[in-house]
């Protein structure tokens, strides 16, 4: 399996490429992160409210409890603390469902920030990647083998653009059938170099 061409041009701009789509992956997960981050502080609001509401709630809680204890009277007077207190945790609830609300929002908005560049890696520069290391795997495995020069020669021949092919012979489809040694072995270079790999 080859990872980089063997020749240094085409190697580089592979690497070059890499290292730039890597770069382009880090960048978009942090520019996800941040957002995340940004539309968390949204969440600060409701957390005072969760916070201020449920002290509230406890304090008119003691409060009743301790009018509760008052003889005759104490029941009487409990009600409204108790109902404060259920109305204070109502709002200690709604800061909460705020909260809830902003981290559904942050999580949404950093994944539709991330569908976008991570869908150009997985859909567009992963499969051209993968399909160059599957092509330059299977011509450097017939670049060893006995008749794998006359394989790559007859891809050129199908492949590679007229007028390289016309620089190697005016008539190179005639020579190749021929079996001209130096024919076939042009040809099986040109579809290597145009693949990055050494003949």
């Amino acid at each position: 399996m080859k990872i980089y061409a063997d020749r240094a041009p085409a190697a580089a701009r592979q690497l070059v490429t890499d290292l730039l789509v890597a770069i382009w992956v880090y960048a978009a997960i942090r520019a996800a992160m941040w957002l995340h981050d940004l539309v968390q502080k949204l969440a600060v609001p409701g957390q005072r409210l969760e916070g201020a509401g449920t002290g509230l709630a406890d304090g008119l809680s003691d409060v009743g409890g301790k009018i509760n204890r008052v003889p005759i009277v104490g029941d009487e007077l409990t009600a409204p603390f108790n109902g404060a207190a259920d109305a204070a945790r109502s709002l200690a609830g709604a800061g909460q469902q705020q909260q809830d609300v902003v981290d559904d929002l942050a999580l949404a908005l950093s994944l539709g920030l991330l569908v976008f560049p991570l869908g150009l890696v997985l859909f567009v520069w992963l499969p051209l990647r993968l399909r160059w290391i599957r092509r330059a795997g299977a011509a450097a495995t017939l670049r060893d083998a006995p008749a794998g020069r006359d394989l790559l020669a007859l891809r050129a021949l199908a492949t590679q653009p007229l007028r390289k092919l016309t620089k190697i012979d005016p008539d190179v489809a005639q020579a190749w059938r021929r079996g001209d040694e130096d024919t076939v072995a042009a040809l099986a270079a040109l579809e290597l170099k145009g693949l990055g790999l050494r003949g």
